[in-house]
């Protein structure tokens, strides 16, 4: 099956000029998802991970059903104050200005292996500030897995671990 013929491309959105690439068709689609989370498994699965995290919002959609199936825990990773209760952030700087990402101050014991997870690689600003948010609170962060991967810009050499996608686009 060909995940890609279930993700819907939208111009213009959010902004004039980008191509949003969505992936509630293939949330939409069971056979399709079952098969994305499968192929996902088999990426991650080798990372022995502990946790999975996902990033705010759709990485949600994308880590805790694999967690799930891969039978580890799932941390969510948001914009601050967002989480209840203690929190450990990390502030990080955009193209015009900065922005603070989240996660439980109890939600990682030190040494736990990690797994990033997210729909889509872009600019990876915000996964690059995920990884280090996690090493700050001592986890061992194995990889970072996304669904697609906008190849032309370069978010993967934000990142200094392994990365996989499923699917590439130029962008």
């Amino acid at each position: 099956m060909d995940i890609r013929e279930h993700i819907r491309t939208i111009p213009d959105f959010p902004k004039p000029g980008i191509l949003f690439y969505d992936i509630s068709t293939l949330l939409a689609h069971p056979g399709a998802w079952r098969h994305t989370v499968d192929l996902l498994a088999v990426k991650v699965e080798p990372q022995k991970p502990d946790l999975l995290v996902g990033i705010e919002s759709r990485g949600f959609l994308v880590a805790a059903p694999l967690a799930l199936k891969l039978g580890c825990g799932f941390v969510m990773c948001r914009k601050s104050g967002k989480l209840p209760g203690a929190t450990v952030s990390h502030s990080y700087d955009l193209e015009y200005g900065t922005d603070t990402i989240e996660i439980q101050a109890d939600a990682i014991a030190p040494g736990q292996r990690v797994v990033v997870l997210d729909d889509l690689l872009a600019t990876g600003g915000t996964a690059a500030a995920t990884v280090q948010l996690l090493r700050q609170s001592g986890a061992d962060v194995r990889s970072a897995t996304f669904i697609i991967e906008l190849t032309g810009l370069d978010g993967r050499q934000q990142l200094d671990l392994p990365v996989t996608s499923l699917i590439e686009y130029e962008q």
